[in-house]
């Protein structure tokens, strides 16, 4: 049996039985990475063309987004579908192995809303380097 040495030095062992070693670690694998929340948080709320994605995730590069993209279809997350239209049509949504993301990708929006607030608090500024990061400029 395969062991997780951090929970070893807890004083205790979980089994593994996929090849990622551990749940977290697969979804982690398929939904990690500086963009693919944000696209799939984008995707939620319904059918998104390449470029309407381009414009709600400004920050983004196009390659990226490309990249990003196709690694979460591959995983058969995201749909694509091409329309053949001149100039071609290219939207993107989720599959239904994909809307089972949903709770989880909510779940991540509600907490950075949390977090984002807890930065911006004023006892936050008060103190700077309280969380290990500069205070917000106020």
């Amino acid at each position: 049996m395969q062991t997780n040495n951090a929970a070893d030095k807890r004083g205790g062992t979980f089994p593994f039985d996929c090849a990622y070693g551990c749940p977290v670690e697969a979804t982690t694998s398929v939904i990690g990475g500086r963009w693919k929340g944000v696209i799939l948080f984008h995707l939620v709320g319904g059918t998104r063309r390449f470029n309407q994605l381009r414009r709600m995730i400004p920050s983004v590069t196009q390659r990226m987004l490309t990249l990003q993209l196709r690694e979460l279809e591959a995983d058969g997350v995201v749909h694509r579908k091409v329309y053949a239209e001149v100039p071609p049509r290219v939207e993107y949504s989720l599959t239904d192995f994909g809307r089972t993301l949903e709770s989880i990708i909510l779940s991540m929006h509600e907490w950075g809303e949390a977090y984002v607030g807890r930065l911006r608090a004023p006892e936050d500024r008060a103190r700077p380097g309280a969380n290990g990061r500069a205070a917000p400029p106020q």
